[in-house]
């Protein structure tokens, strides 16, 4: 069982749109939603179920919007959840700002929309690029004549419309790794994690197939190839996008697919080893008498910030504590991990020659180091 109704609210809890899919729940019971919603709050107890008798309220919140789905008992509550996520994100696909206004400005394709997201309470077609081609910002202009179901909604390769050409055929690579680190007045490292996404750009004709490689260190172990010669990677938390055939990275490791068209999002992974500070910050914080604050704050050996702050005058002080200073930083062709793509295969019927391009990226995740 999944969901029964769907429902967008204001922040005030005021229905904006609503589609009911199953009838099993009245639509009536939204309103005992927002009341449940504040008491909860209040006691400090809130969660991201609230039930209200027999009916549970599923619930995310976005900007200042709430997506609330209904339910009976036994619901599949993942797959709710994934679905009230992936609306979001299809929203934001159309109108770029998933906000109250553009709710309002574009009912009718919200309305559309949510009648092709899910049917009978289980979720249908979630690709936002599938459902532009048939759902399009003038899609009342249209002649119901002429309108049809896209091949790809049918299709096996439901993600990637047939005919696609291009004169010049491209993939463009790129490797994200962000850095989480907490580090501790002392130095001492608290707490270390890479978080890395591989993000595809893809310009290519027809259905080919793509087969990736990194230096995956369970693949090495497969193949003979671990040894100090080949520096591997253990990958963890892999996840990828439903394109690539499981059951063969299961087997040999090998990651194959046929991509959608345009940027996509491959694959994300975690590694939590340990990571030596890539930025290091000191910072000196000295109180003059009763008005005056001077800190100063020292990164490497290049750059140097000291700030005064005149204040009004203290009496007497309060031990505050001192927040962490947080780290903003970009480094181009280097990963953290020393995850590589070492090869990129590009099969495709017709036999054409295509470019693959790379691009590794660091950058900071929530990267703080505590001050003395």
């Amino acid at each position: 069982m999944s969901a029964s109704a769907v429902f967008i609210l204001d922040v005030k809890g005021k229905p904006l749109i609503s589609r009911n899919y199953k009838g099993d729940v009245p639509m009536s019971k939204i309103e005992h939603f927002m009341p449940l919603l504040v008491q909860r709050e209040e006691e400090g107890a809130l969660t991201p179920l609230l039930s209200y008798g027999e009916v549970h309220f599923l619930w995310i919140k976005h900007s200042n919007l709430y997506l609330v789905a209904t339910t009976l008992k036994n619901a599949n509550a993942s797959l709710v959840y994934s679905f009230l996520y992936k609306t979001v994100e299809v929203f934001c696909e159309y109108f770029k700002e998933l906000e109250e206004e553009s709710i309002r400005d574009n009912f009718v394709i919200v309305y559309e929309l949510l009648d092709e997201l899910m049917d009978f309470g289980f979720p249908q077609t979630t690709d936002s690029k599938i459902l532009q081609e048939y759902i399009t910002q003038q899609s009342n202009k249209l002649e119901t004549g002429k309108s049809r179901v896209p091949p790809t909604v049918t299709n096996a390769v439901s993600w990637r419309s047939e005919g696609i050409k291009y004169k010049k055929n491209e993939v463009f690579i790129d490797v994200i790794e962000s850095v989480n680190l907490l580090v501790n007045a002392n130095g001492s490292v608290l707490l270390s994690e890479i978080v890395g996404t591989i993000k595809l750009k893809v310009f290519l004709s027809g259905m080919p197939e793509l087969r990736l490689g990194l230096n995956d260190r369970v693949l090495f172990e497969l193949t003979g190839l671990s040894g100090s010669k080949n520096k591997s990677v253990e990958l963890e938390d892999v996840k990828f996008h439903q394109c690539v055939r499981l059951s063969r990275f299961d087997n040999d490791r090998t990651i194959s697919f046929i991509p959608p068209d345009g940027d996509f999002e491959l694959m994300s992974y975690r590694l939590s080893t340990q990571v030596k500070p890539l930025i290091w910050i000191e910072s000196v914080i000295e109180k003059f008498s009763h008005s005056r604050v001077e800190i100063m704050v020292k990164g490497g050996k290049e750059y140097l910030m000291r700030a005064h702050f005149g204040l009004p005058s203290v009496e007497k002080e309060e031990v505050e504590g001192r927040p962490p200073i947080g780290v903003k930083f970009e480094i181009p062709y280097f990963t953290v991990s020393g995850i590589q793509v070492r090869y990129m295969k590009i099969i495709e019927k017709s036999g054409y020659q295509a470019l693959p391009w790379v691009r590794y990226i660091t950058q900071s995740g929530d990267y703080q180091l505590r001050t003395s």
